[in-house]
C-alpha cells in the first residue's frame, strides 16, 4: 500500500504543480492587462489634459474676442454720435435761411422752376416767390 500513497501523493504533487503554474500564467496574463489598463489610462489622462488645455485657449480666445466686440461697438457709437452731430450741423447750415435763399437764387438762374426749388429746398412756393422778387428788386435776376 504504501507505494500507491507515493503514486497518489506524487499524482497530487504533479497536479498541484500544473495548477501553481496554471496560476501563475494567469498572474501573468492579468499583470499585462493591468499594465495596458495603466497605459491606458494614462493616454487618456494626456489626451484630457489636452483637451483642457483646447478649451482654456478657446475661453480665453473666446473672453478676447469678447472683449474686442466691446471695444469696437463703443467705436461705432462713438462714430454714431459724431456722425449725428455732423449731420445736425449740415442740416441747420442747408436749412439756414441765406443757404436757402442762394439755393433758390442760384436755381432760377439755372432755370429751374420755382416749383422745383421748392420742393427741393422744402420751402413753400409762396416763400420760393417772396425770395426770387426780392432778389430782382434787390440785384437784377436777369
Amino acid at each position: 500500500m504504501p507505494q500507491w500513497i507515493i503514486i497518489v501523493l506524487t499524482a497530487a504533487e504533479v497536479l498541484l504543480l500544473v495548477l501553481v503554474a496554471l496560476f501563475f500564467l494567469r498572474l501573468k496574463r492579468s499583470e499585462q492587462v493591468v499594465l495596458e489598463l495603466q497605459a491606458n489610462q494614462e493616454r487618456l489622462l494626456q489626451k484630457l489634459q489636452f483637451n483642457a488645455q483646447l478649451e482654456q485657449e478657446l475661453v480665453s480666445s473666446f473672453a478676447q474676442r469678447q472683449q474686442e466686440l466691446v471695444s469696437l461697438t463703443q467705436q461705432m457709437e462713438r462714430r454714431a454720435v459724431e456722425l449725428n452731430t455732423l449731420l445736425e450741423k449740415a442740416e441747420r447750415i442747408t436749412r439756414s435761411s441765406l443757404t436757402l435763399r442762394q439755393m433758390v437764387i442760384q436755381g432760377h438762374r439755372r432755370g429751374q422752376s420755382p416749383k422745383a426749388l421748392a420742393h427741393a429746398t422744402g420751402l413753400t412756393l409762396d416763400e420760393v416767390a417772396l425770395i426770387l422778387k426780392q432778389a430782382q428788386a434787390g440785384q437784377g435776376l436777369g
